[in-house]
């Protein structure tokens, strides 16, 4: 695993910048884990990295309840949310394995299950600062990972 790569965003638009920077450089096959609190931002990143795939003219919602949304693009962007799931034995009815090859996919609360996604995937960790900015820790895991990390570093 690469080193983390951090970084700050101030406000909620600085944060969906940084998802649209990472969305720009996303394609099939990409997995994105998202870990961080209620409230951290997570969904907002998700907003960004949907533009940044093409995402056109679709409201970007937290799939808390529908569990999976898919929004077609320049890239299919399919966008997770494992908040609800209680048993490991539930997520092979999501059928994210079928997933992983034709489309982006994004995944918030990966650290509850994380077995649910590859080994490959960048996880970033959003936490709240205490001046109400966001802090991301990006973990790249393995080589495309890790040039992903650095599209979102050098997009800034």
């Amino acid at each position: 695993m690469s080193e983390p790569l951090v970084l700050v965003a101030s406000t909620a638009a600085a944060l969906q910048e940084l998802g649209e920077a990472l969305g720009r450089a996303l394609g099939p096959g990409d997995v994105i884990g998202l870990i961080g609190p209620l409230g951290a931002g997570k969904t907002t990143f998700v907003q960004g990295v949907a533009r940044g795939a093409g995402v056109r003219d679709r409201h970007v919602a937290s799939p808390t309840f529908s569990l999976v949304n898919e929004h077609p693009g320049r890239v299919p962007l399919v966008h997770v949310d494992l908040y609800r799931i209680e048993h490991a034995r539930e997520l092979e009815e999501l059928g994210l394995a079928d997933l992983y090859d034709r489309a982006v996919v994004a995944i918030e609360w990966l650290d509850r299950f994380p077995e649910a996604a590859p080994d490959e995937r960048l996880d970033i960790e959003i936490a709240i600062a205490d001046d109400g900015g966001r802090r991301l820790t990006c973990r790249p895991r393995g080589a495309r990972a890790a040039a992903l990390a650095n599209a979102l570093a050098v997009g800034r």
